[in-house]
């Protein structure tokens, strides 16, 4: 297969963005490519100072960037000729398999949903992130950014993405989907959480548990947790600060070592008809090797065409 790497993208890019393709070069198999996607002499330069045959990638040159802090959806049509814009031209040509970034979340996003488009059926795309488990495995959190306000349908779709991608990548049999709220019992939470566990309730398209607390979600109660956008990312940032904090202050275990981004590299869009990944902004090497690294597991996993089967067999009120 041949994966895509955003070159320019992340705040440490391109030195650490590259030095991230070279440690998954090589872990990866001989059949397969690596296309780095960027300023083709700053690539070039880095590769011949580090002794490796720049042969033994693909290089596409971009000329221009998207910097972090520009607005997605002017900076994507007014700079095609970025390494965003050129990366998901050849994934939506097919001459790349998969896309990865660390760079302007809201431009992949873009991309992801406009160039690549939303699998038939499904209503908002999500991204899905992984929380460490006290006793090993993760737990799977969506949606945590796309979707700051959501509706009880897209709710229940999130249940059925976390559960394939549970089931897919993370290779968990008969995943358990809970939804994320402020009790236990059927009749908690804010309205947003009362219709959607009355929509989730006797799911026959995931294996639905019921309402799960904050408490939940470090255990091994629930494979898959489910809230709107807005939610799960300040869980998100929350679980980054503590890490952060813990790590500051020594007292790392083997257990809050696994909080450390950089050993998950990246995070899927799911709902869409490709695989993209988007890494940290922060990204360093070991984090961009990663997120390469998941690129191929996510692809292997055949995502979009397992959730096009899933759809298939949902409720006729839920398709759109």
């Amino acid at each position: 297969m041949k994966i895509g790497i955003d070159v320019m993208g992340g705040d440490f890019a391109p030195k650490e963005s590259i030095a991230g393709a070279i440690l998954a070069f090589e872990k990866l198999p001989s059949d397969d490519t690596l296309v780095l996607i960027g300023n083709r002499e700053i690539i070039l330069e880095t590769l011949n100072k580090t002794g490796l045959n720049p042969d033994n990638f693909e290089i596409v040159h971009s000329s221009e960037q998207i910097e972090m802090g520009e607005h997605p959806t002017k900076a994507f049509s007014k700079k095609p000729n970025s390494s965003i814009a050129i990366g998901f031209k050849l994934l939506k040509t097919k001459k790349i398999d998969a896309f990865s970034s660390a760079g302007n979340t809201g431009a992949i996003l873009v991309g992801s949903i406009y160039m690549i488009n939303s699998i038939p059926g499904i209503i908002r795309p999500c991204i899905a992130s992984l929380v460490p488990k006290e006793n090993g495995g993760n737990n799977i959190i969506l949606d945590v950014g796309i979707n700051p306000d959501t509706k009880p349908d897209v709710m229940y779709q999130f249940g059925i993405l976390g559960s394939l991608y549970a089931k897919s990548v993370l290779k968990i049999n008969n995943p358990r989907v809970g939804l994320l709220n402020i009790g236990e019992e059927d009749e908690k939470g804010n309205l947003l959480c009362q219709s959607s566990f009355r929509l989730m309730k006797g799911a026959l398209d995931f294996n639905y548990i019921g309402n799960i607390e904050s408490g939940d979600i470090f255990n091994d109660n629930v494979d898959v947790i489910v809230c709107d956008g807005f939610t799960g990312n300040i869980i998100l940032k929350l679980t980054e600060s503590i890490y952060n904090i813990i790590k500051k202050r020594g007292l790392e275990d083997d257990y809050f070592k696994r909080y450390n981004y950089e050993n998950y590299g990246g995070t899927p869009i799911l709902g869409i008809n490709s695989t993209v990944i988007i890494g940290h902004g922060k990204s360093n090497a070991i984090a961009f090797k990663n997120m390469i690294l998941s690129s191929k597991n996510v692809f292997e996993a055949k995502l979009p065409q397992e959730i096009k089967l899933a759809l298939d067999r949902c409720p006729q009120k839920l398709k759109v």
